[in-house]
């Protein structure tokens, strides 16, 4: 089950649900909660909310990296750690870090159902604080 999880969570943040929502009921629990504590403050997610923050990214960058550092599972537990890179539509030759993400998430009959991500801005390091 944890290999499992592992790929579903790695799989989903790799996914190009930001081009096409509507992959994200490969990924998503029909009745998913996701609260996310970013640089604005807490916002929390249903489905339609993730779907309509997916689409905002796709309107904004030309592509959309994951560089998944760690994950961790116990159960139907799942917690990963990663950067997301992008390429904007201004300036489509340079790869910049968008944010650092940490989320745990709670798989439901194989989706992910209830999440806490934590993330921000992204900068450039020099080192994995895995490695």
């Amino acid at each position: 089950m944890a290999s499992k999880n592992q790929e579903l969570v790695s799989n989903f943040y790799s996914s190009e649900f930001f081009k096409d929502s509507s992959v994200l009921k490969d990924f998503l629990h029909p009745e998913v909660e996701l609260s996310w504590y970013g640089t604005t403050g807490l916002r929390v997610l249903d489905y339609d909310g993730i779907a309509s923050n997916s689409m905002e990214l796709g309107r904004s960058f030309e592509s959309l990296r994951a560089d998944i550092e760690k994950v961790i599972t116990k159960g139907d537990d799942i917690a990963v750690n990663l950067t997301y890179f992008v390429r904007t539509i201004e300036n489509p030759d340079e790869e910049i870090p968008l944010g650092h993400f940490i989320a745990m998430w709670e798989v439901k009959e194989g989706l992910l159902f209830r999440g806490v991500q934590i993330s921000q801005l992204g900068e450039e390091v020099d080192q994995s604080p895995w490695k």
